[in-house]
């Protein structure tokens, strides 16, 4: 079952980034980050009202964690798609997050085996063919996209290990602090940056949708560690970019280069032996 449900959160988690993407081109990415993570906080609440548990106040601790993750992943993440092609963004984000969580598991006693290993040291070179721009693409915006992709697999990689510590009987309530503390920080963020923040009617879709997809992703994932690994659950979570990357090319028509191809490739291969491992 946790199986499933890590493949079911890279689904949601997947379609979430393809629709916070498309807004994020058409409006500001920090106006789609905020409606997203307050979308999901009320649906968080409603759930969490109807299924109470007994978080303690170490859950909540972890849940804020989780949600200064997910912050800092999702305004990076569309940050990239904006500058960038999801083709390019998506992918760096999924190894950085993958990587992270089989460490951390490494680090609470699920010692990785070779086949993981072998995972996390092809995806270098998945990494740097990713991050390479093709001769007619070497603007300064596509090389920043690639950092906000690193940035965010390092967010979304600290959401997974922050939400894997969450107890099975706390609930959904410390969803509910999780996906509020993220819009409190976007908020504070952008309000000190000088960004515009402030919603207009025609984001509320694009973040409402993508918000309450990313709260499922979120879900899934949190049961999933429940009775599967860390290291195992992540990396599962951690193939989104396919899905991603599968509705860029239906609905917007993107095409990447060859190298980026092949990096794209290597990366997906070496998340699936993370996976597989």
């Amino acid at each position: 079952m946790g199986f499933f449900l890590a493949l079911a959160s890279a689904i949601a988690y997947g379609a979430s980034d393809f629709l916070g993407g498309v807004g994020s081109r058409r409006y500001s990415s920090w106006q789609v980050a905020l409606v997203g993570q307050c979308a999901g906080a009320l649906v968080m609440l409603v759930a969490g009202l109807m299924l109470p548990g007994s978080p303690s106040a170490t859950d909540f601790v972890w849940a804020l964690l989780a949600g200064a993750g997910s912050a800092t992943g999702s305004i990076s993440l569309y940050r990239g798609f904006a500058r960038g092609r999801m083709g390019l963004v998506a992918p760096t984000s999924a190894v950085g997050a993958a990587v992270l969580t089989v460490l951390a598991g490494a680090a609470f006693g699920e010692w990785p085996g070779s086949l993981v290993w072998f995972g996390i040291v092809a995806a270098l070179p998945g990494i740097w063919l990713v991050s390479r721009t093709p001769s007619g693409d070497r603007s300064s915006n596509s090389r920043l996209a690639f950092v906000d992709g690193a940035i965010a697999g390092v967010g979304f990689g600290v959401l997974f290990v922050a939400l894997a510590q969450v107890s099975a009987g706390a609930g959904l309530l410390p969803l509910v602090a999780n996906q509020s503390f993220g819009a409190v920080l976007i908020f504070m963020a952008a309000a000190g940056l000088r960004q515009d923040w402030r919603p207009s009617p025609r984001v509320l879709g694009w973040g409402s949708a993508s918000g309450v997809l990313g709260a499922v992703g979120t879900l899934a994932f949190m049961v999933a560690t429940q009775s599967t690994g860390l290291g195992i659950a992540g990396v599962l979570a951690s193939l989104y970019p396919a899905i991603t990357v599968l509705l860029a090319a239906l609905f917007l028509g993107e095409r990447i280069a060859v190298s980026q191809r092949a990096g794209i490739g290597i990366c997906t291969l070496a998340v699936a032996a993370m996976a597989l491992g």
